[in-house]
């Protein structure tokens, strides 16, 4: 099982003491989004969990702890972007969050931390050349910290983030113009020696060099664990290319307050989740009542045993 920490919420910045005692107690249960009574509960152990994958724009509050995860293989989805407070009005300095990612990145090496420059979001403010400019310094700050860079553009959706999106102004880029900005995003990643993809775009952008991206990556996760995987695909939206995995996060739970944000963006409802938050509750930012339906999810390990190639195991020595 791949085990996602997650795309709902940023377990690492906001409840990371809720996720190390998921994990010292090797279970954690999932409300259903579109069933509120139905719970699943699943098995977290080190032998049915291949990688976790964590999704953040500032880990900092969890490196102390990393060493309560050595019976498992991760890596982290790090988001970075240059936006000011009308768009990301909770987030550190991008600074002190490249810091962070420079000393994740000792600890667990480069490909194990990927870059996320996203969503990128075009306004009068936010222009294609604030971009360019944004990205080769952040770019230049990581080179050597992480081997690959993740971009997208800001999705909109009618009754999520389009209000936002309206009142700060959002446009969008003829194709010309993007495929000049992707290119000129392309080169700047090289220069850095980082590749580059985009996530969930129905763009074509190989001209430039840039590839579809998998979140989710079955060869990378792969390359981590040192074993194939079987694991079928997962194509949550158009374009992507992520196989599956089991989401333990929940919406509405995500107090950075991203104005472009489609899986935290009720305010009200962000902040009474939040007040739930209980460390000890096997649910996050909630609690199994008698009216709740609580199955046991059956996961396994997706290894298929065989080895990946340059990889040694005991009976090799």
């Amino acid at each position: 099982m791949i085990l996602s920490a997650s795309r709902r919420t940023d377990i690492p910045t906001f409840y990371s003491e809720w996720f190390y005692n998921r994990i010292k107690e090797k279970s954690v249960c999932v409300r259903n989004p579109m069933n509120k009574y139905q719970v699943s509960r699943i098995d977290i152990s080190p032998e049915v969990v291949d990688c976790i994958v964590f999704w953040t724009k500032d880990p900092a509050p969890m490196l102390s702890r990393l060493d309560e995860l050595r019976d498992y293989k991760y890596y982290f989805q790090f988001t970075l972007n240059g936006y000011d407070r009308d768009l990301e009005p909770n987030l550190a300095p991008v600074e002190n969050r490249i810091s962070t990612f420079k000393s994740l990145s000792e600890r667990l090496g480069s490909k194990c931390v990927i870059w996320r420059y996203d969503p990128i979001i075009i306004t009068d403010k936010y222009t294609t050349e604030y971009h360019l400019r944004c990205f080769e310094k952040i770019a230049t700050s990581l080179k050597g910290y992480t081997k690959k860079v993740v971009i997208s553009f800001v999705d909109v959706y009618a009754t999520k983030n389009k209000g936002n999106l309206t009142e700060a102004g959002n446009k969008f880029l003829t194709p010309n113009r993007l495929n000049d900005f992707a290119k000129q995003l392309a080169d700047i990643a090289r220069a850095n020696d980082m590749e580059i993809a985009t996530c969930a775009e129905a763009v074509d952008l190989e001209f430039c060099g840039i590839k579809h991206n998998s979140c989710i990556d079955k060869e990378l996760i792969e390359s981590i664990i040192g074993y194939s995987l079987k694991v079928k695909a997962d194509g949550q939206r158009e374009g992507c290319g992520c196989v599956k995995c089991e989401d333990i996060g929940s919406y509405n739970t995500c107090i950075h307050g991203c104005r472009y944000c489609y899986a935290n963006y009720q305010d009200d409802v962000v902040k009474e989740m939040y007040s739930r938050y209980d460390v000890d509750s096997p649910i996050l930012c909630d609690e199994i009542t008698a009216d709740d339906k609580v199955t046991d999810r059956p996961v396994k390990s997706l290894r298929d045993g065989s080895k990946m190639a340059g990889q040694m195991s005991l009976f090799d020595l």
